[in-house]
């Protein structure tokens, strides 16, 4: 698997690597991106033997909200179906392992988690990455991660968690504190075996009977900034884990129509940022909101986005690149033992040590989606 496949002729600084769920933790953590959402009763095996989503790296097939409490056995059923379609594939040659995304099951509880592993097949390991946990809290916690290390006993891949922070639990003032730092020990004592902490703002929005309009950012709702920022300032410092955005709803109609040709109304030399904050239409509402927030997310600390059309892997992704002035004041600070330097470009002061933790995550960043020229040229990457 390899980013930004949908755009094999874009000419790199330095190309993305290739990862697989076999990939070493430390890199294959920012490798995620965008992580598409869909049902479990889906036809996944299809999706990837006909590479409907050619940009599509990390899928998660969800058990919960996406799944009606009656219709659970069957749901089940299909997944198995799927994954010994997925399975055969392989054996037989219509399956490349270079075309296999990062798969999870989000499960629906701790009981509906228990059932659905009791009858996986271990094979079935080398499609799953892992499973995605609802409403974590310090109640619910050790045990899904009880049972996940069962199966990574029993698994000869790593078998990954993803804990979802999103109850209410978190979302009211009075006890998140308290509430984050317990359920932070319980990932703590399982950091090996969690790939990414998510975070469910939808959840959080509900709490508070709000929700952000197509024309703001998550950011602009302050009560979940607030669960957002105690969030990432529990579990980002320090780089300890890789935190990934938030869900934006809006998506664009007949956007399997709208890949080509978007851009002709902006100037190539102008960036993102400036057209965004000039307010000059990119795409459409929907797209132009997903990719102001993209940037907010990034520069909070956010890394990858949960994702729940598939219009939007590419943005995602795309703006997760790293520029080559980013690229390279991140290995000039990497490699220098101390004090302050002028950067390469002559145009700011690298302090080494304040700037070395993002540093890491910048060469990381390159590493999982590749080094561009100039934030002028994410639109080029975005645009095949």
């Amino acid at each position: 698997m390899q980013h930004h496949r949908y755009n094999p002729d874009y000419s790199f600084f330095q190309a993305p690597v290739h990862f697989s769920r076999s990939t070493d933790r430390e890199l294959l953590q920012y490798c995620l991106g965008a992580a598409l959402y869909m049902p479990a009763y889906q036809n996944f095996a299809e999706i990837i033997l006909t590479k409907k989503y050619l940009c599509m790296t990390t899928m998660v097939m969800c058990f919960e909200d996406a799944v009606k409490e009656e219709d659970i056995p069957s749901t089940e059923e299909s997944a198995f179906r799927n994954l010994e379609e997925l399975s055969s594939a392989c054996q037989d040659g219509r399956l490349s392992r270079e075309d296999i995304p990062l798969m999870f099951f989000r499960v629906r509880n701790i009981n509906q988690f228990k059932g659905f592993v009791s009858r996986l097949n271990p094979k079935y390991y080398e499609f799953v990455t892992g499973f995605v946990f609802p409403k974590f809290n310090s109640y619910t916690g050790g045990e899904f991660y009880d049972v996940l290390n069962q199966q990574n006993r029993m698994s000869d891949y790593t078998v990954y968690g993803m804990p979802i922070l999103e109850g209410r639990e978190l979302a009211l003032k009075e006890g998140r504190i308290d509430e984050l730092h317990k359920v932070k020990r319980i990932v703590d004592s399982n950091k090996a075996h969690t790939l990414n902490v998510r975070v469910g703002a939808t959840d959080f929005s509900s709490t508070f009977g709000v929700r952000r309009g197509i024309d703001y950012t998550i950011y602009d709702i302050i009560t979940v900034r607030d669960c957002l920022l105690d969030i990432l300032n529990t579990f980002v410092r320090d780089n300890e884990y890789v935190v990934s955005g938030p869900v934006w709803e809006y998506f664009s109609s007949n956007w399997e129509l709208r890949y080509e040709n978007k851009f002709k109304k902006i100037q190539t030399d102008k960036t993102i940022h400036t057209t965004l904050l000039q307010n000059q239409t990119i795409v459409d509402t929907a797209i132009d909101g997903l990719l102001r927030e993209i940037l907010l997310d990034r520069v909070n600390g956010f890394i990858g986005k949960t994702a729940i059309h598939p219009s939007h892997i590419r943005y995602v992704n795309a703006l997760q690149a790293v520029t080559r002035e980013e690229y390279e004041d991140a290995c000039q600070i990497l490699k220098v033992g101390g004090g302050v330097v002028k950067s390469k470009n002559s145009n700011k002061m690298n302090e080494i040590k304040p700037h070395t933790n993002w540093a890491q995550r910048v060469v990381k960043r390159g590493e999982a989606y590749g080094v561009i020229e100039s934030e002028s040229e994410y639109l080029s990457l975005i645009n095949r």
